[in-house]
């Protein structure tokens, strides 16, 4: 998924900001200038989970893991894959990879990093006794299978055949079938190393392991992060970090069950770091924040979902279709998020190579048509539709809502949940059975990332397919996609995967995104990457 600079306060600013702290701050100014030992403050939602690499699907514990671990690749403006960690990663037939480590990186405990940390972290996240969120990214390894047996079945290894130590720098990787963009997938989250401290005499990740993870990054955490009671997660500079450091030592994310008292702080100088800001502080921060607020080209995509697999409400795709045809997403995009966000058209972003406008015909408002086809079609007289209450959704979901009532003429109830986690906790335990709102961050720049981790029949148990939908051909077509011999030529396979997408409509696209983010008059430089992360290597405090 995503996408600064820096600039000072205006008088209009200034005056913002003592008008919004006399409204009430979370906690007090700390005045206007940043002191040297003060870290840099950025917010974030509670991490679903701890931090287990393999078991971080979500937003907010990938934006702490890419602080503390350095990714193999990492991708440029041009949305082109550079080596980061790796020296080199190379295929001469897309099947047989090998990937050679730069000297120099160590973890924070001292440890050389060596090969076969990849080779420990990557087995264990594949293996389903250890039920880790990511497990499927790694379905295209040779010996997946024997590590994924079936539900009630014994493992009998705990080695992929397709993983091979060459020497203390060097691995290969054996596909069970070509795939070109392997790659191109290895800079997301997943694929991170762990270390032989992370592993008990069990073999499992420990969870004190989990509460304060040792990673090879250009930071570290400070303690124990306790989930559910601590406010902040601390980092410190790692120092020995082998590639490029950030300029300042401390960072600190402030954790907010609430984007607008988050916004509040930033504003009274209390934050420095909000890159999710509500649709009800767009307009102020576009207007009086200056070059403080950054409005910038995202690759997300924004959904209603459907919770398929478990309640049969939703099993007519005719009646899906109407839902969908009689959401107002013009207006949405337009008055809701004050123009920061596009109606969505298709299942794929048109930052990335395969996004082809209008795609989604039954994207398209038409209340008319919907009203019929949903009366025809004995459409439920009630819906719910759920959302988290700790991003910027609620005047979104809201006007979803009001659509749906106005132009279906039934009872539409919203259910808010104080956090992304809440909700995404009750999804995987398949207990909340309403409508739910989703958005999607690309993990690497490929119209692959759209389907595959979402939509697959794999990642029904080890991804993010929360609709619990499935196709066959849907899923032969990745399989195409993935074998051709270039990401250019898989691109018709997954165009054709998504026109099962828009047929099917498991989940309905409503918008594309855009990030809307601002920073404090401490810091300068912010910067976000493709994958909606903050690049700290470019932040520096203002003096």
């Amino acid at each position: 998924m995503r996408v600064s600079k820096g600039a000072r306060l205006t008088a209009g600013t200034a005056l913002l900001a003592l008008a919004l702290t006399a409204c009430g701050s979370s906690t007090p100014s700390d005045g206007g200038t940043a002191a040297a030992d003060q870290p840099v403050r950025m917010e974030l939602g509670e991490p679903q989970k701890l931090f287990y690499p393999g078991d971080t699907t979500e937003s907010e514990g990938s934006e702490v893991l890419a602080a503390i671990f350095a990714p193999l690749v990492g991708y440029d403006e041009n949305k082109q894959v550079v080596d980061e960690v790796a020296e080199s990663i190379e295929s001469t037939d897309n099947t047989v990879w090998t990937i050679k480590l730069k000297p120099g990186y160590t973890w924070h405990n001292d440890e050389k990093l060596i090969a076969q940390n990849y080779v420990d972290a990557w087995n264990y996240a594949a293996n389903q006794d250890n039920v880790q969120g990511a497990n499927g990214f790694f379905s295209r390894i040779d010996g997946w299978a024997d590590l994924n047996p079936g539900e009630g079945q014994t493992v009998s290894t705990k080695e992929m055949k397709g993983l091979k130590v060459i020497d203390e720098s060097t691995f290969s990787v054996t596909l069970s079938k070509p795939f070109s963009q392997f790659k191109t997938m290895l800079g997301y989250t997943a694929f991170y190393p762990l270390p032989k401290a992370a592993f008990g005499p069990d073999g499992k990740i420990t969870e004190a392991y989990a509460k304060q993870p040792i990673g090879q990054g250009y930071f570290k955490i400070d303690k124990p992060y306790n989930k559910g009671t601590d406010q902040t997660i601390d980092l410190t500079r790692y120092d020995k970090f082998a590639g490029t450091k950030p300029k300042f030592t401390k960072l600190q994310f402030k954790l907010y069950t609430s984007p607008e008292t988050a916004f509040n702080d930033l504003a009274a100088g209390n934050l420095d770091v909000h890159d999710s800001l509500p649709p009800s502080a767009i307009a102020r921060a576009k207007s009086e924040l200056g070059e403080r607020y950054m409005d910038e080209a995202d690759a997300g995509v924004g959904y209603i979902g459907f919770p398929m697999q478990y309640n049969k409400t939703y099993a007519n795709v005719k009646v899906r279709e109407a839902i969908s045809m009689a959401i107002d997403r013009a207006t949405i995009a337009d008055k809701v998020f004050s123009g920061t966000r596009a109606p969505a058209d298709d299942f794929i972003n048109p930052l990335l190579d395969g996004y082809r406008a209008g795609a989604c015909a039954v994207c398209s408002y038409d209340p008319a048509k919907a009203k019929t086809q949903y009366a025809e079609n004995n459409g439920p007289k009630t819906l719910e539709l759920g959302y988290n209450t700790d991003g910027p959704h609620k005047e979104w979901i809201e006007a979803v809502a009001n659509s749906l009532r106005a132009n279906l003429g039934i009872e539409v109830t919203v259910k808010p949940f104080e956090k992304f986690a809440s909700i995404l906790d009750e999804l995987d335990k398949k207990t909340y059975g309403g409508m739910f709102r989703m958005g999607w961050a690309i993990d690497y720049p490929s119209a692959e990332n759209y389907l595959t981790p979402i939509f697959s029949t794999v990642a029904i148990k080890t991804g993010s397919n929360y609709a619990g939908w499935s196709n066959k051909e849907f899923d032969e077509l990745l399989s195409k996609g993935d074998t051709a011999p270039t990401q250019e030529e898989g691109l018709k396979f997954y165009q054709q995967a998504d026109d099962i997408l828009i047929k099917e409509l498991p989940y309905i696209p409503v918008y594309f995104y855009r990030t809307n983010a601002a920073f404090s008059q401490h810091v300068k430089g912010v910067k976000m990457n493709l994958l909606n992360q903050i690049e700290w290597t470019e932040v520096e405090k203002a003096s």
